[in-house]
């Protein structure tokens, strides 16, 4: 009979922790998620000024990606130093553009005034309204448009 290594079940373990770890990390590095505080009042009634939200970056291709509807946070084609809180009006997956509106048209500097944005500009989907108190929960999803 052979030795048994007592190392060998540590390396395998070994292994499996770094594959495991790799692939957690490629998944935060493709899918972060940010916290954004909504400023002004561009997008009342469905949100209000200092809602904070829960932003998930997802690639373009996915089942998840931003479509009418949807709230985003994207960064302003003016200065892009700026996040802007926006729904997406209509999404061109051939051209990669979104045009967005706010929900409080009056209040809102949108696509109406700096055309359709590239989809290299958004910053992701808000998914989740974490606070005030009271105020938390997800955000209306598509279907749920002319509801917000």
């Amino acid at each position: 009979m052979g030795t048994v290594d007592p190392t060998a079940g540590r390396w395998v373990l070994l292994v499996w922790l770094a594959v495991a770890l790799a692939g957690t990390w490629a998944a935060l590095r493709y899918h972060p998620i940010r916290r954004v505080e909504v400023v002004g009042s561009s997008m009342v009634p469905a949100l209000l000024p200092g809602d904070r939200l829960v932003v998930l970056r997802v690639p373009w291709r996915s089942p998840f990606r931003p479509g009418p509807g949807h709230v985003v946070a994207l960064r302003d084609p003016r200065r892009s130093d700026r996040i802007l809180i926006k729904r997406v009006r209509t999404v061109d997956h051939a051209l990669g553009t979104l045009e967005v509106e706010g929900d409080s048209r009056r209040f809102s500097t949108d696509s109406r005034s700096f055309g359709p944005v590239s989809r290299t500009a958004l910053v992701g989907r808000a998914v989740y309204r974490y606070a005030p108190a009271g105020r938390n929960g997800p955000l209306p999803g598509s279907g749920e448009y002319d509801q917000a």
